[in-house]
C-alpha cells in the first residue's frame, strides 16, 4: 500500500468532504498517512485526526514562516503532545527565504530548537527547506548529523541530495516530479537510491499532472510512482513496495 508521508488534511480545504476523502485512502491504494504540523492551530487537528482515523499519524512542529508564534510556553505544549502514542516525528520544520516572512535569525533559531527538541525525544524529522539550501545543509551537519530525516518537497540539486543521502537522510518526492520543467527533480530521483526516497504529496498542494492546479490528496501518489518507475526503469509496484519500507523505518512504524 502506498504511504503518504507528508500531507496536510488538517487544512480547511478538506473541510467540505475530509471524512468522505479519508474513507476513500483504502479502496485507493492507500495504506498510510502522516499528517504534517506547520501552525500551532494545526496541532489539535492533527491530533484529532490520529484520533479518528486508524491509518493517519501526525508530526508536530512549526513551519518556519509561522515561527514567530513560538515561545516557551509553546514549546512546552510541543514537548508533551510529541509523547502521544501516535505522533511519529517533529516537523514540519526548516527554513523559507522564498516568502520572507520572518527573519532569518528567527527563523533559524527556532529551526535549531525544534531540532534540539527531536534528539531530545530520539524522533526524526521533517525539513522544509525553499531558497535556503547552503543554511539548511549547515545547520543540520552541526545539529543533526545522525539524526533521522526527510528533506521534504525536495527542490535543490543532485550534489546536495548525494550529501544528504551519505548523511543518512531521506529525500521526499511528490506531484512535482511529474511537471515537465522540473528537469533537476527528475535527475536527483535517477541519481539516489531508490532506498533513500519517499512518497509524499504536501495535500492539499502540488497536485501531480494530469492534475496540476487542482486540489491534491494522496489519492493522485500513483502518478508519483508511475513517474519515478519510468526514470529508474522499475516498476510503480517496486516503488511503492520499497517507499513504503522506506517510511515505516524512517517513522518507526
Amino acid at each position: 500500500m502506498i504511504f503518504d508521508t507528508h500531507a496536510h488534511y488538517d487544512d480547511e480545504q478538506f473541510d467540505a468532504d475530509r471524512d468522505e476523502l479519508l474513507n476513500s485512502m483504502e479502496t485507493g491504494g492507500i495504506g498510510t498517512i502522516v499528517d504534517a504540523g506547520s501552525t500551532l492551530e494545526s496541532w489539535d487537528r492533527i491530533l484529532e485526526l490520529t484520533e479518528k482515523y486508524p491509518f493517519v499519524y501526525g508530526a508536530i512542529g512549526i513551519h518556519p514562516d509561522e515561527v514567530g508564534t513560538l515561545n516557551e510556553d509553546e514549546m512546552k505544549r510541543m514537548s508533551a503532545l510529541l509523547d502521544r502514542k501516535k505522533i511519529v516525528a517533529v516537523g514540519e520544520i526548516g527554513l523559507d527565504y522564498y516568502w520572507d516572512k520572518e527573519n532569518y535569525d528567527i527563523q533559524k533559531k527556532w529551526f535549531v530548537r525544534q531540532l534540539d527538541l527531536a534528539r531530545e525525544k530520539n524522533m526524526p524529522v521533517i525539513i522544509h527547506s525553499r531558497e535556503a539550501a547552503a543554511d539548511t545543509m549547515d545547520i543540520m551537519k552541526e545539529h543533526a548529523a545522525d539524526m533521522k530525516a526527510v528533506i521534504h518537497c525536495y527542490s535543490y540539486s543532485v550534489e546536495m541530495a548525494r550529501e544528504y543521502v551519505k548523511m543518512g537522510y531521506y529525500i521526499g518526492v511528490g506531484g512535482v516530479v511529474t511537471f515537465k520543467n522540473a528537469k533537476k527533480l527528475k535527475a536527483v530521483v535517477e541519481e539516489i537510491p531508490l532506498e533513500r526516497i519517499l512518497l509524499e504529496t504536501d495535500c492539499p498542494y502540488l497536485a501531480p499532472v494530469p492534475l496540476r492546479g487542482k486540489r491534491n490528496s494522496s489519492l493522485n501518489l500513483p502518478y508519483v510512482a508511475e513517474e519515478i518507475a519510468g526514470l529508474k526503469g522499475i516498476t510503480s509496484e517496486e516503488v511503492i513496495q520499497q517507499t513504503e519500507k522506506n517510511a515505516r523505518e524512517l517513522y518507526s512504524l
